[in-house]
């Protein structure tokens, strides 16, 4: 039976590794591994106490290839799931072509000194892997990773071609902090204050960071937010395998306590990724802030309402005008009772866990380096239904 090796105890990696202790059929064995032990034996007493299985732990330097070439030479697991930072997923692909070891990630490559993330660096490993035999899955999350899904399994039920394709994403939350980030502080604040980019007929468009804006009426209850057009890396994949795809956005909610402090933090440069000089040593100023905010995974038991996730797209079908809204909205609080988890951390840890199913399962199987919307949607989105982020379409 399969053999699984999670990189990464943040709040992601706590939901993977509970996720797949559920599925003893699929991943027989278990181990996690971070810099910090602690963490990931804190997780591994929680999966205990919670499902009843071991798993086991260890310390590893990810961006350290000999470490981690070290630590699956003495594991040896089928697969590779990376949910450490964006900054180490090429350091982990350099480990898997070393030891054969097939390779899944959640968001793709981000250099530490540039704010800047696309997925030219991990497509040109498309080579190397075919050759060495071995498969790397990107970006399965969920933006990235069920958006692709949900594309996917609209161009195969209802559409000839899809036109129009807006991902709109919508955390309805609350966790009572005045400033706090749902995810790795440092990667969602670089995230959020690049500008923005969108697919306009062939070419893209930028725009100034959180410029535009539109209110989009969510559904069961959520009611109308208002959300900010931003870049997000599906969108690179999604523009090359949507048959005729003429528009392409991203969508974020953002509450204006939030956005204040933002401004705040970026109009005095604490957002800034350039190093400044302090008691004689040079830091960053988010790395600094991120060190004073509070740890995404703390927020769990504080976070009360749902998340809002979905793809609205239009096109054509036998001729015909066509609009789908394919979505799923996910309860931070019965993510906690499950888990230990809010919403942000299930929804990208539970798809990372049914993408690496799909992979030691052979459902999902090619030599390379591939995207989700690659492959039969039906089996994944089956799997979604199944382990917890049960999905939703509704024709318009």
């Amino acid at each position: 039976m399969p053999k699984v090796l999670i990189i990464g105890a943040g709040g992601v990696g706590s939901v993977v590794a509970h996720k797949c202790a559920q599925v003893p059929e699929v991943f027989e064995e278990i181990l996690l591994a971070s810099r910090t032990l602690k963490k990931c034996d804190d997780i591994a007493a929680s999966i205990k106490s919670r499902t009843g299985r071991d798993i086991r732990t260890a310390q590893v330097d990810a961006d350290n290839v000999a470490e981690t070439v070290a630590l699956i030479k003495s594991f040896g697991p089928d697969l590779l799931l990376n949910v450490a930072l964006p900054y180490q997923d090429l350091a982990l692909m350099e480990a898997c072509l070393e030891t054969g070891v097939d390779y899944l990630d959640t968001a793709n490559y981000e250099p530490p000194d540039e704010a800047k993330f696309e997925y030219k660096w991990q497509w040109a490993y498309q080579k190397r892997f075919r050759e060495k035999g071995i498969m790397a899955l990107l970006g399965s999350g969920f933006d990235p990773g069920v958006t692709n899904v949900y594309c996917a399994h609209a161009m195969k039920h209802h559409f000839d071609e899809i036109h129009v394709l807006d991902i709109i994403d919508c955390n309805a939350g609350d966790h009572g902090q005045a400033f706090a980030t749902n995810f790795n502080p440092e990667i969602n604040i670089r995230e959020i204050t690049q500008r923005g980019r969108y697919w306009e007929r062939g070419e893209w468009v930028e725009t100034d960071p959180l410029s535009w804006s539109m209110n989009f009426d969510f559904p069961e209850g959520i009611g109308e937010k208002k959300c900010y057009l931003m870049y997000h890396e599906e969108l690179e994949s999604l523009v090359m395998h949507l048959k005729g795809l003429r528009r392409a956005r991203f969508w974020m909610t953002f509450g204006e306590q939030y956005l204040t402090h933002l401004r705040v933090l970026e109009g005095i440069g604490m957002t800034s990724i350039e190093p400044v000089e302090y008691n004689g040593q040079m830091i960053q100023p988010l790395q600094f802030l991120k060190a004073v905010l509070p740890e995404p995974g703390s927020l769990g038991p504080l976070t009360k309402g749902r998340t809002c996730i979905g793809c609205l797209m239009q096109g054509i079908k036998d001729g015909r005008e066509k609009k789908l809204y394919v979505y799923n909205v996910c309860s931070h609080e019965e993510a906690y009772r499950e888990v230990g988890s809010q919403a942000i951390s299930y929804t990208t840890g539970v798809p990372a866990m049914i993408g690496a199913m799909m992979v030691l399962t052979g459902k999902w199987r090619k030599e390379g380096v591939w995207h989700m919307e690659q492959f039969d949607p039906d089996p994944f989105m089956a799997a979604l239904n199944k382990h917890g982020l049960p999905w939703v379409e509704t024709v318009l």
